[in-house]
C-alpha cells in the first residue's frame, strides 16, 4: 500500500540540504567559466556571419586598394611598417540570440551517474554557446538580464549577472519577453515545469516570429528510474514527499509519463516551429553545444 506524506503549506520548500550545495553557484563559476571555455574551443565548423560591413565595431585593417579614396586610410596604423591600411567596421545585422538558463531548484539533482549536476551543466553549455555564437559574429543576451553584445567577455558578463540575480533562482519558465522578429532563443532547461506552461511560453517567445532552440538537460537517472525497494520521493521545487512501498512498480508508469511529458514538450516545438535537443548529463557537454551551435548558424543562414 502507498503512503504518501503531504507538508502543510509552511513546511513547503525545496529539499535545501541538496538544493543550496547545487545552486550555490559563486564558488563553482570560475571553475563553469575555464569548462565552457574549453568547451566552447572543441566546437568546430560553425560557420558565423562576421564580414565588413556599416557598424561601430572594430573588426580588421586591410591594405588599401588602388582607386579607393584616401580618405579611407587609417594613418595612424599605416605609419608603423610604411603601408597603407584601411580601417575595416565589423557588419552589424539586427539578429541577437536570447539565451535562458533554468537556475530553479529542480536543476540542483546530480545522481552518482551524472558528470554534473544539472545546473552546471546547464551554465556550462549555455556559457560554451555564448561564446561560440559571439566567436560567429552574433550578439548574444540573456533574457532579463543583459542585452544581446558581441563582446570578447561573453561569458564573464554573463556570469556576473547570473551571479547577481537571486530572483531568477526561482523561476522555472523563461520570462514572458517579446522578442524581435529576426531574433533566435536558446532555453536551457530540465523541462519539468508543467508541460502546459512551457508550451505557453515558447507559444508566447515565438509569437512576434522568433525562432528558438530548447535544450532539455536530464539527468541519467531521471530517464531510466532505476528503483526498487521502499523509497521517499521528494519534489525539489516544492519541497513534497512521497514515500511508496515498492518503486520498482512505479518505474514503467513513471517512464510512460516522462515520455508524454516530453511528447507534449516536443510538440509545443513543433507548433512554434523551434527545434528541441535532449541532452544527458552522462554525456559531453561538447555534443549540446555543438548541435544546438549548428541549429542556429544553419537557421541563420536561412
Amino acid at each position: 500500500m502507498l503512503r504518501t506524506r503531504v507538508l502543510g503549506q509552511s513546511e513547503r520548500q525545496p529539499a535545501r540540504p541538496v538544493v543550496t550545495a547545487s545552486l550555490d553557484l559563486a564558488a563553482r563559476l570560475p571553475r563553469l567559466i575555464l569548462e565552457a571555455r574549453r568547451v566552447s574551443a572543441s566546437v568546430h565548423g560553425i560557420h558565423g556571419r562576421r564580414r565588413a560591413g556599416p557598424g561601430e565595431s572594430f573588426w580588421q585593417y586591410r591594405p588599401l586598394v588602388a582607386g579607393e579614396s584616401a580618405s579611407r586610410i587609417d594613418w595612424r596604423r599605416s605609419a608603423r611598417d610604411g603601408h597603407l591600411f584601411v580601417r575595416e567596421r565589423e557588419w552589424e545585422a539586427s539578429h541577437s540570440v536570447w539565451l535562458w538558463i533554468d537556475r530553479s531548484a529542480s536543476m540542483g539533482f546530480a545522481s552518482s551517474l551524472a558528470q554534473a549536476p544539472k545546473i552546471d551543466r546547464a551554465l556550462v553549455a549555455g556559457f560554451a554557446l555564448a561564446e561560440t555564437l559571439v566567436e560567429g559574429g552574433e550578439r548574444v543576451g540573456h533574457l532579463g538580464l543583459t542585452r544581446p553584445m558581441a563582446s570578447r567577455a561573453i561569458i564573464e558578463t554573463l556570469a556576473q549577472a547570473i551571479a547577481a540575480d537571486r530572483r531568477g533562482a526561482d523561476d522555472d519558465l523563461p520570462p514572458a519577453a517579446a522578442l524581435p522578429r529576426l531574433s533566435d532563443a536558446i532555453i536551457v532547461t530540465d523541462g519539468l515545469s508543467p508541460a502546459g506552461s512551457l508550451a505557453a511560453r515558447i507559444a508566447s517567445l515565438a509569437g512576434s516570429g522568433a525562432r528558438g532552440h530548447v535544450l532539455l538537460i536530464a539527468d541519467p537517472i531521471e530517464e531510466t528510474f532505476p528503483f526498487s525497494g521502499q523509497a521517499e520521493l521528494f519534489d525539489l521545487e516544492d519541497g513534497l514527499a512521497l514515500r511508496v512501498g515498492d518503486a520498482g512498480a512505479w518505474g514503467e508508469e513513471y517512464r510512460q509519463r516522462l515520455a508524454a511529458h516530453r511528447e507534449a514538450i516536443r510538440e509545443a516545438c513543433r507548433k512554434a516551429g523551434w527545434t528541441l535537443t535532449l541532452h544527458r548529463t552522462d554525456r559531453p557537454a561538447s555534443e549540446a553545444v555543438l548541435r544546438v551551435a549548428s541549429l542556429v548558424a544553419a537557421r541563420g543562414a536561412n
